[in-house]
């Protein structure tokens, strides 16, 4: 998904268009509610584009933003409340305040957790105000005499998850014993090689090979990282490209047997199908032609904080998500820069998933990590 737009100056409280005139219907709002106001509308201009994606850019490859302030970084989220949904991010050394996909205004400090919007009028700047609980973490803001909740999201340690819809051996047997569909025409022979054979900098995290999935259940018995060799060697060329700024990359999945795509399917909500393969047509990760990956510090060996989680089935998963903070969208970027030089496209739907541009010269496979082992010689 891209944003973007034109400029407008905005107006009334902080120029604030309702969110989605579609989503509310349409209501006016008030200079004592930002969120409701639709006196004006705002898009964000294109000295602001780079917040929808172009924040990495490669003729300047190590300007690398400087990290948020460490007191501004429990603030940054998204808030939601009867008016409508609005995200407090970080650009520039700045705490922005972005309602939907337009209006972008600059939150003015006035004490611990105290911020100010200014407005367009005179007198019609706002004061808001984060909520914390007994432990300190941001639960709402205060804004215009409404209270606007904090969505939950997953913490840097935490994965997400969810309840499949069948208990996961009830979903591996069944899928299992189906088979996937059937292809007409003409593949080449699969030659599927492990990542980190061929490039030993590549870190594996496979986290279906442990309960720190979505399913929070192991589905592959050992970590592996397989795919078809013309894919590989393009991700070990990524790969040392990357070690010139200082970052190697890490493998959460590759090579996937179709009835693990199976599993997913079947064990997802319907709502959530757009964030999992329809074993109906078989997934690029079954072909070997498809990678989940992120990035890690060469210096300290960290994996990179980027603006969501893996898996996580959220818009802050989509490549071009506008929160978070400078350095998340620009790591981010980096890392979609540096596969499609490869080859690769990103997920529409998630920034860690790559499909090599070759997916659909190879056959959809269902076999096992130990399968292929024994297959060697």
């Amino acid at each position: 998904m891209r944003y973007g737009g034109v400029r407008c100056v905005a107006a009334g409280a902080v120029g604030a268009l309702l969110l989605g005139a579609g989503l509310a219907g349409g209501q006016a709002g008030t200079a004592a509610n930002p969120v409701a106001s639709g006196a004006a509308s705002a898009q964000v201009g294109d000295e602001k584009r780079h917040l929808f994606g172009g924040q990495f850019d490669p003729r300047a490859p190590e300007a690398e933003p400087a990290a948020v302030k460490p007191e501004w970084a429990g603030l940054i989220g998204e808030f939601e409340g009867d008016q409508g949904k609005f995200y407090v991010l970080e650009d520039e050394g700045k705490l922005m305040f972005l309602l939907g996909k337009s209006d972008f205004e600059t939150f003015e400090p006035k004490g611990a957790d105290v911020f100010e919007l200014p407005g367009s009028e005179p007198k019609s700047s706002q004061t808001v105000t984060f909520q914390r609980d007994a432990a300190g973490q941001v639960t709402g803001v205060a804004m215009g005499g409404e209270i606007y909740k904090r969505k939950p999201f997953d913490g840097p340690n935490d994965f997400f998850h969810i309840t499949p819809l069948k208990p996961v051996e009830v979903l591996r047997k069944e899928a299992l014993a189906d088979r996937p569909p059937a292809e007409t025409g003409s593949f080449r022979k699969p030659d599927l090689v492990q990542l980190n054979v061929l490039d030993p900098t590549i870190k594996l995290d496979i986290r279906y090979a442990t309960s720190r999935n979505f399913l929070s259940s192991p589905m592959y018995t050992e970590a592996r990282a397989y795919m078809q060799r013309p894919a590989a060697e393009a991700v070990v060329r990524v790969s040392r490209k990357l070690h010139a700024l200082g970052y190697g990359l890490i493998i959460h999945d590759s090579y996937r047997p179709w009835y693990v795509t199976k599993m997913f399917w079947d064990g997802t909500p319907v709502a959530d199908h757009g964030f999992v393969a329809n074993p109906g047509k078989g997934s690029k990760h079954n072909r070997g032609c498809a990678v989940d990956l992120s990035l890690y510090s060469l210096k300290t060996g960290e994996e990179i904080r980027m603006t969501g989680g893996y898996d996580e089935m959220s818009e802050r998963s989509y490549p071009f998500y506008p929160g978070g903070t400078a350095r998340e969208r620009w790591h981010r970027d980096l890392l979609r820069h540096a596969m499609e030089a490869e080859g690769f496209t990103v997920n529409e739907s998630e920034w860690w998933h790559f499909d090599y541009k070759d997916w659909a010269l190879y056959p959809i496979l269902n076999l096992t990590f130990e399968e292929m082992e024994g297959e060697k010689p």
